[in-house]
């Protein structure tokens, strides 16, 4: 397949509309797709834009459908055989080839180990720039460019980053940060269906066999209710105190940078600038003082419940309900109390 040639004469003027890349696992929309189109959808009501969502795969026809009901104006469905399983070259050739010949303002990627992938390989083929893990986007009331801000230098500053003179502006945003997009009853929006011309000599790493991991996987941006510790904990075995008071609340892991730092937890567990961004309706700050650089991956949530020895933590001054003690005291109590109670509801 010919691969379209990058204008390098850009005229603003050309592009328009913001774009969402959806990205979809086994046929099935990610929930990162959501809090994009609900991202976008605040950014097109500032520069009166449309939002469109992008979406590569083969016979998802009903998930595809599925994204009107978050009120975006169109869904371009790219449906190909050679498309139903991600792959790095199918993907960012299709995509980039349609950008290069609609022109979109602002194309927004997740963060995720697709995301992460795709994105960078798009703004290559269409010779823009991209910001990598956003945590905050905005439009310049002035010349209506879009600010980009991402942690920098390990999360001690936060960078704004624009794009003033290529086109499109991209980003790929972390999950979990943004709200998702409210479900509408009477969506308004149209499905267009492209047929990208790739062939198989175009995708040069194939899928020979999709092997699934038995290791638990942790679901930190879904999560309700997380139960997470700092270096309070002292140790790994402090950790076994965290699992089983998340274990009874139905909840999640959650860890401080330092704690994986040390070896003490998964990486997977992360919750931070550096880390996973949560908003749960329950957040057990356990042993954590409250960085600046945690605070920032989890302030949003609902209820923020700090169980620390040091009436001085920062954690102190966020939460909504804080106990003063020894965790090692604390959440045993909290356990037995459980149990006596059998009941826990969010």
């Amino acid at each position: 397949m010919k691969r379209a040639k990058v204008n390098q004469n850009i005229n603003l003027n050309d592009y328009n509309d913001i774009w969402v890349i959806g990205e979809q696992r086994e046929g099935k929309i990610h929930p990162v797709t959501i809090e994009l189109i609900g991202e976008a959808k605040k950014l097109a009501g500032e520069i009166n834009k449309k939002v469109v969502v992008v979406v590569a795969g083969y016979e998802i026809n009903e998930e595809v459908n599925k994204l009107l009901y978050y009120g975006v104006d169109k869904v371009i469905y790219l449906s190909n055989p050679l498309l139903k399983n991600f792959s790095t070259d199918g993907y960012s050739i299709s995509i980039s080839n349609l950008i290069l010949e609609r022109k979109p303002e602002i194309v927004l990627v997740g963060a995720t180990s697709i995301g992460r992938d795709l994105g960078p390989r798009i703004a290559a083929k269409v010779g823009t720039g991209l910001v990598a893990d956003c945590t905050m986007l905005s439009i310049d009331p002035e010349d209506k460019k879009l600010l980009q801000t991402r942690p920098a230098f390990g999360g001690n500053l936060m960078a704004t980053i624009i794009c003033p003179i290529n086109r499109p502006q991209m980003a790929t945003v972390r999950p979990g940060v943004m709200k998702k997009a409210t479900h509408i009853d009477r969506p308004t929006g149209v499905v267009e269906v492209v047929a990208p011309a790739i062939t198989e000599a175009d995708i040069v790493a194939k899928v020979v066999k999709i092997m699934k991991s038995s290791k638990k996987t942790v679901d930190l941006t879904d999560a309700k209710i997380i139960v997470s510790g700092g270096r309070g904990v002292k140790g790994p075995e402090g950790f076994e105190l965290i699992k089983a008071l998340a274990e009874k609340l139905g909840g999640e892991v959650g860890a401080s940078r330092a704690c994986i730092d040390s070896g003490w937890i998964d990486s997977m567990h992360q919750i931070g600038q550096t880390g996973t961004t949560v908003r749960p309706e329950v957040y057990f700050a356990c042993g954590i003082s409250g960085a600046i650089q945690h605070l920032a991956g989890m302030s949003d949530s609902k209820y923020i419940v700090a169980i620390n020895s040091d009436p001085a933590a920062p954690i102190f001054n966020v939460c909504d309900l804080g106990i003063v003690g020894d965790l090692k005291e604390v959440i045993p109590a909290m356990i037995e109390e459980i149990e006596k109670n059998k009941t826990f509801e969010i």
